[in-house]
């Protein structure tokens, strides 16, 4: 099985200062995973962004290449409409899109979200 993974997971993976980094990083081993442009996007926009983790562009454009380097994860391109989604509110537009682009590809959605209703997501514990 192949885990797309969400922005959360990422950036709990790969910032070590991450409250969830040891738990994420134990259930990383082993398994083959995937990034699409979305999952990208958001671990560079939060890790960046003043009032997440405010960290400069450079650091978190250099982790995310060392994931692609050290973990080798399959790129799926974000190739599914928004329309449709089922969302019931804008929290959830970006939950719901990576959910159905993983089942779209037969993966699933490794979330450390628990409120994500959707059968292609697996919560990481």
């Amino acid at each position: 099985m192949t885990y797309l993974l969400d922005v959360n997971a990422l950036i709990a993976a790969l910032w070590t200062t991450h409250a969830r980094h040891a738990v994420t990083d134990a259930w990383l081993k082993g398994k083959q995973v995937a990034l699409c442009p979305i999952s990208e996007m958001g671990f560079l926009r939060i890790s960046t962004h003043p009032r997440a983790l405010g960290a400069v562009m450079a650091d978190a454009e250099k982790l995310l290449g060392e994931f692609y380097k050290d973990v080798s994860p399959k790129f799926v391109p974000a190739d599914l409409s928004a329309s449709g989604l089922g969302a019931k509110d804008s929290d959830a537009v970006t939950d719901h899109y990576l959910a159905r682009l993983a089942d779209r590809h037969k993966m699933k959605l490794a979330t450390l979200d628990g409120n994500i209703a959707h059968p292609a997501v697996e919560l990481i514990a």
